[in-house]
């Protein structure tokens, strides 16, 4: 007979998102929850959900959610008896599994042993094979020298894809297209694999190009029962990185979903697997599929699976957990419908995804999706974490009628203050080749012209909205100057940039809701007019007409910023009616190396009296789990370095200053 473990008390050692929702199945479930939080997360809605919480450190990682013993010390501490580790942190580490065992809580997820043999991207991979389990030809051996890794290179043919062993998301995974590139990304790659799992082994793997990337999802409990839940296409990505899932896959039928989910099965079997795991493949054109690597967790994606299945996936991992079989054997699950997700990422898609971070001045979620988040008005966006704010899911009857839930939810979807890939991400559902079903893991570097193509006419209009509201907003705040808060008939110019760039409208008010605005340019004015009736305004909303069409905005303003939501996206405008005149230094070859982002610099590649050529790599900064390389402007001198190694950066600062040599 199998051994129950009963469990009364939770502690969900992770964050955000995925702490709130094991919170929420738990206390459904009768379970009391405890939260851990860094130093960062004081105020963050998971620290203020759970009915007890520890602190276990400062804002880094490092300092807190990856710190083993100050988490089995935060269980101790609030009588825990159970342990999920959610995802991402230490959710694949065999080593705090089996700290936990030592403490004497159950871990909810596979054993530290089952994790330690399928964690291992190497050695799952010879076990998958082991077991029968096709996979791509490669190399996984112990000689990591460059010399052996580049003749194993040479010898699969490229390209080829190098990966880390440990880990996942995409870090340590660059593709190779030919031998010259090798020994630089192989750098590269075993850089950021030191710095995000501790480890800079990696494999080699012959490239499959254009690939669909479909994973299955399976269950095993500790009787010797075990069901695969599906697949999941999720082949949209950026930087190796997810970004818009979905279940069933419309590359799948019915017969190759029999032969993928038993291959599943028979592979989590082999290693005596127990609790929630997603086995993931790479699927060609011609239908063959190639194991790649075993999550040994819940993934980030899982909400679809459970939209089509009608199951709770966090409940069936409490179950397992505490001892009990799984709920319905393989002939018992069923497939409903079509369900699709996208992360909606504080990043800025348009240059090359860089990760932001700051205040959500305002959230609005949509009301007919599934919204996952952690969010709330004034909710702080730390650079310490992964971008992925929040998930939204759609489920429909057939994958169009998914697909145009998602488009519209995601459109109303207010998300003020930060940037994020909100546009981006409306542009791939509503993309003719994602919505005919056909995308491969290629898709947005294919189509990446029109997912970043900038709708003028949509900016036109915004900038318009924006200088009205502009304008409105401070004539009713009771501070502005008396000059901003009289209605005018004469022309009142507004001076403001959106989204950087420099605009100038001129507004007249014509009746208490009816106004006329021109573009202005100079001196002159365009005799192009456009009118503007308001119909209706709220503290944080408005609804008007503008030019005959009738719309909708939210916007939230503080000081001389307002941020704008139109069209699906986010604008961000800056009042400089009543500033000087600035004149902007071209800093694009001025020799200052600015942040891209906040960060940490986890690399100074170059010391003060260095000769440098221009593009030659000088610091790394790591934010949100992407590193960004940052590189000498112009060739000469490293006159100074205005950072260390691991410190903590704002966007903008200063890191190095390179001078042309006499």
């Amino acid at each position: 007979m199998a051994q129950a473990t009963p469990f009364s008390k939770i502690l969900i050692a992770n964050r955000g998102e995925i702490a709130l929702r094991v919170m929420r199945c738990a206390s459904r479930l009768g379970y009391a929850t405890v939260a851990v939080y860094s130093e960062a997360d004081a105020a963050a809605a998971h620290v203020l959900t759970a009915d007890q919480a520890v602190c276990i450190g400062g804002p880094l990682p490092s300092e807190s959610y990856l710190r083993i013993p100050a988490l089995i010390e935060a269980a101790r501490m609030a009588g825990a008896d159970a342990v999920h580790p959610g995802y991402g942190f230490l959710a694949e580490n065999d080593a705090f599994a089996q700290a936990c065992r030592e403490a004497g809580l159950v871990f909810i997820g596979p054993s530290p042993e089952a994790m330690r043999a399928m964690g291992d991207k190497a050695g799952a991979k010879a076990l998958m094979m082991e077991a029968g389990v096709p996979c791509i030809p490669g190399y996984q051996g112990e000689d990591q020298s460059l010399q052996r890794l580049a003749e194993e290179a040479d010898r699969l043919g490229y390209p080829v894809m190098i990966k880390a062993t440990a880990g996942g998301g995409g870090r340590g995974m660059r593709l190779v297209r030919r031998a010259e590139e090798f020994p630089g990304l192989l750098s590269s790659a075993q850089s950021e694999a030191l710095h995000a799992f501790g480890s800079a082994t990696v494999l080699l793997e012959r490239a499959i190009l254009e690939p669909r990337h479909v994973e299955i999802q399976v269950f095993a409990d500790r009787h010797g029962h075990a069901v695969h839940l599906g697949e999941r296409d999720c082949s949209v990505q950026r930087r190796h990185q997810k970004l818009i899932e979905e279940a069933p896959s419309p590359a799948v039928s019915s017969e190759l979903r029999e032969r993928m989910g038993a291959t599943a099965v028979k592979a989590i079997q082999a290693v005596g697997y127990e609790g929630a795991g997603t086995l993931e493949f790479l699927l060609d054109q011609d239908g063959h599929f190639y194991f790649m690597e075993m999550n040994t967790r819940l993934q980030v994606e899982h909400p679809v699976t459970e939209a089509i299945t009608g199951l709770d996936l966090v409940e069936w991992q409490l179950r397992v957990a505490a001892g009990e079989p799984l709920p319905l054997d393989q002939a018992s699950i069923r497939f409903e419908g079509h369900s699709i997700e996208v992360r909606l990422c504080a990043e800025d898609a348009s240059t090359g995804f860089i990760p932001q971070s700051g205040t959500i001045r305002r959230w609005q979620a949509p009301e007919d999706l599934r919204a996952e988040h952690a969010l709330n008005d004034g909710s702080e966006i730390a650079p310490y974490y992964d971008s992925m704010i929040a998930k939204l899911i759609s489920h429909g009857r057939t994958r169009d009628e998914a697909r145009r839930k998602l488009l519209r939810g995601l459109q109303e979807t207010v998300a003020l203050g930060v940037r994020t890939n909100q546009e981006f991400l409306v542009r791939c559902l509503a993309h003719p080749a994602f919505a005919s079903g056909t995308t491969t893991t290629a898709f947005i570097d294919q189509y990446e012209a029109d997912l970043l193509r900038i709708d003028s006419s949509a900016s036109d209009r915004a900038g318009l909205i924006g200088a009205w509201l502009l304008r409105e907003t401070a004539r009713q705040d009771q501070h502005a100057p008396e000059s901003r808060r009289l209605a005018h008939d004469l022309p009142l110019r507004m001076s403001f940039t959106l989204d950087d760039a420099a605009k100038k409208i001129s507004i007249v008010q014509k009746s208490p809701m009816h106004f006329t605005l021109t573009h202005a340019s100079g001196e002159s004015i365009d005799q192009d007019e456009h009118q503007l009736t308001l119909v209706a305004q709220e503290p944080h909303a408005a609804r008007f007409i503008l030019d005959g069409l009738m719309e909708n905005v939210s916007f939230e303003r503080d000081l001389n910023h307002l941020w704008l939501h139109y069209a699906g996206r986010q604008y961000i405008l800056e009042d400089q009616t009543h500033q000087p005149t600035v004149r902007h230094q071209d800093t694009s070859t001025d020799g200052r190396i600015r942040a891209s982002m906040n960060g940490r610099v986890v690399a100074v590649l170059a010391a003060p009296g260095d000769s440098v050529k221009a593009g030659q790599p000088l610091l790394v900064l790591e934010a949100m789990k992407m590193e960004h390389v940052h590189t000498a402007p112009i060739s000469g001198l490293l006159q100074s370095l205005h950072a260390t190694l691991g410190e903590q950066v704002q966007a903008r600062h200063i890191l190095a200053e390179v001078v042309i040599e006499a």
